[in-house]
């Protein structure tokens, strides 16, 4: 081979290569999370010159640690939405798990009884939910609806409506856990990290995944391929309440204490975080990056407007703008495919 068909191969390979890069590129950007994330940067650049104390070590801390816990909430929703479900009872199931894990460890038992207390209970709240879905055929709205209402009842109930701040031997371990850092990046945040990646794989190469997203695109066409339809809907509402327990679990270590209103009103937060970043309510769409991009979005404007003086009451009325141009955005984007 001359070295002018070498230098040949060597372009052509070199174009494809870019062409690739190129295509990747071009994906990327034509979903949702990356224009959520652009808009993230510009509100950040805009806070910049607004607020002195925005670019703090403490402030950003602050920013990065409590939106680790919606986003872990998220990427369990992230689940359920795409098989065209919606889970409304995660808020209050935050309050139901946060004081079965304070009570089990105020009677003296370590920390990880308290765990495995917390999460069998979210596991069984998901089950429940999955099954009554799935089998029954009930609306999803209507099953974590009433369990909403339900989990928060038991809560109360259990807690004879205390706060719980006492929680046994392993308090230390158990508030470093919840509230303290690795590395200077908070602990909550680490495992958001973690599980992002588990999703991320999960969706792209696992069996579960191509499932989830088959059930989600067209539950006849997946139950006519032999998927088993009805534990895959189980799975992602056991999922997603695993999700808002792990959550549950790092929230009230951070606090140090915990009461029945962990978690109040929540859902709204978690649902809107997973649809800004990119799944679709319709099902069959879901980003696992997608979710903690959404949470983050949803935390950087309840800090800026504290920071830019702005009535914390108008942080709802953002939360729910920005959901409906993230539906709105899906609808324009779909118009144009077959």
């Amino acid at each position: 081979m001359t070295d002018t068909t070498k230098a040949g191969h060597a372009k052509i390979d070199e174009s494809v290569t870019e062409h690739r890069e190129m295509t990747g590129f071009q994906a990327a950007i034509r979903t949702q999370p990356f224009w959520v994330f652009v808009a993230i940067l510009a509100i950040g650049v805009v806070m910049t010159f607004v607020s002195d104390a925005f670019l703090t070590d403490r402030n950003l801390f602050n920013i990065t640690r409590n939106f680790a816990f919606f986003g872990i909430m998220a990427l369990g929703m992230s689940a359920v939405i795409c098989t065209a479900g919606i889970d409304l009872s995660v808020g209050s199931l935050m309050g139901l798990t946060g004081i079965v894990a304070g009570l089990v460890m105020q009677a003296g038992y370590s920390i990880g009884f308290g765990f495995l207390a917390c999460m069998g209970t979210a596991a069984l709240v998901g089950m429940i939910n999955g099954a009554l879905i799935a089998y029954l055929r009930m609306a999803p709205f209507v099953v974590t609806l009433g369990m909403l209402a339900m989990a928060r009842s038991i809560a109360m109930v259990i807690s004879n409506n205390k706060m719980v701040y006492e929680f046994g031997p392993d308090q230390d371990l158990f508030e470093w856990i919840g509230g303290e850092s690795v590395f200077g990046v908070p602990n909550p945040v680490w495992v958001l990290a973690i599980l992002t990646f588990v999703f991320w794989w999960a969706y792209r190469y696992s069996t579960w995944g191509r499932w989830v997203f088959a059930v989600g695109g067209n539950v006849q066409a997946a139950r006519l391929a032999g998927i088993p339809v009805e534990q895959v809907i189980i799975s992602v509402y056991v999922i997603c309440s695993l999700c808002a327990g792990l959550a549950a679990f790092l929230m009230v270590g951070w606090f140090g204490s915990v009461t029945n209103a962990l978690g109040l009103t929540y859902e709204l937060n978690v649902i809107a975080a997973t649809v800004i970043g990119g799944a679709n309510l319709m099902g069959g769409v879901a980003y696992a990056l997608g979710a903690p991009i959404g949470a983050a979005l949803m935390e950087l404007i309840r800090n800026s407007l504290l920071l830019a003086g702005i009535d914390a009451l108008w942080q709802q009325f953002f939360v729910g703008l920005f959901l409906i141009l993230a539906v709105l955005l899906e609808q324009i984007r779909n118009r144009g495919r077959p």
